[in-house]
């Protein structure tokens, strides 16, 4: 078996003490970068791997960071996962990366992990159903917890999320400014915070504007293409039918142009649609998709740096930060798109 190669090796090799190749391996500033590269240079190529468990031993840190959202392949969370990363890396931090897909024991399984391994901290869009005293009992046990997109009433944690009820009523401000007074909601549920401040901005949009709400023009269901696409089957089968509709987000719009489409409806012209979260797509979709900006990069990095701060000793902060939403306009309600 070959001889495990150590730090006092790297040392030896390049005539530095083992103090200096620790703190180069480390990233310390301490070291001159060009002595900095030289050494990880020489590591890589001698084999050397870090052990972080003994690391930890002396540090009492694990160097391990966890993110657990619903779905990466949803933009927006992709979105804010490369804001968490590029502000973490910023301070040479990785983390590892779970997707719950709403599934709570899930969630559960990736938090006791985390746990076990002895983790620094967690950024985390709770699953559906999560309680309180799920946070509180990661907290409990030295695992610092920020909340991104979704927050959850008593955590007693930072949470970071756009302004859902205002950017929503922006979208109904919108509609209404463009004559439309039949305004129904597609996609989201009351079952999240998400879920309830759009649903809550739509209805208070309604309410500036004299408007009384109609419960048959609330399609609920999931936040996906798929759940867009379906909607538009009920959406269709109305006796009477909004003139303008908007959606729990960009992902849900989409699926519900595509069917509109398919059906001969075109959107932008026979019905107004806006979406949520502009991600990348809404802006070259047939028609541009008009879309609530929801601050995904400024939450990413927020939320990342207010765990920075958490793993620096600083005290744990029970407030939740709204971001705030900007209102996109593109062709989706009929402006500048042609007839």
């Amino acid at each position: 078996m070959a001889q495990k190669v150590k730090l006092s090796t790297i040392a030896e090799a390049l005539g530095l003490s083992t103090a200096t190749v620790s703190l180069a391996l480390r990233d310390s500033p301490l070291v001159a970068d060009i002595t900095r590269e030289r050494i990880k240079e020489a590591a890589r190529e001698l084999g050397y791997i870090y052990n972080r468990r003994a690391a930890s031993l002396r540090t009492s840190k694990s160097g391990i960071l966890g993110v657990c959202v619903h779905d990466v392949m949803n933009p927006f969370y992709g979105e804010i996962l490369k804001s968490i990363e590029s502000e973490l890396d910023r301070h040479r931090q990785t983390f590892i990366l779970c997707n719950h897909h709403d599934d709570l024991s899930k969630q559960r399984s990736f938090v006791d992990t985390l746990l076990q391994l002895g983790a620094d901290g967690l950024i985390m869009s709770p699953a559906l159903g999560t309680p309180a005293a799920d946070i509180q009992l990661a907290e409990d046990n030295d695992l610092p917890v920020i909340l991104i997109a979704r927050t959850i009433d008593g955590a007693g944690v930072r949470g970071f999320r756009g302004d859902d009820a205002y950017g929503m009523g922006l979208a109904v401000d919108h509609l209404v400014s463009l004559g439309h007074r039949a305004i129904g909601m597609v996609g989201g549920t009351n079952a999240t915070s998400t879920g309830r401040d759009r649903e809550a901005g739509y209805l208070q949009g309604l309410e500036r504007a004299g408007i009384a709400p109609r419960r048959e023009w609330r399609l609920e269901g999931p936040r996906d293409r798929h759940s867009g696409f379906d909607a538009t089957r009920r959406f269709l089968d109305l006796a009477e039918r909004p003139t303008a509709i908007v959606c729990f987000s960009d992902l849900v719009a989409l699926g519900f142009m595509y069917g509109l489409a398919r059906a001969g409806v075109r959107p932008g012209v026979d019905v107004a649609v806006i979406g949520y979260d502009d991600i990348d797509e809404a802006a070259i979709a047939m028609p541009p998709l008009t879309t609530v900006s929801n601050g995904q990069s400024e939450v990413g990095w927020r939320a990342a740096a207010a765990l920075v701060d958490r793993l620096e000793g600083k005290p744990a902060v029970d407030e939740t930060t709204l971001i705030t939403p900007e209102l996109h306009i593109r062709n989706s309600c009929g402006t500048n798109w042609p007839d």
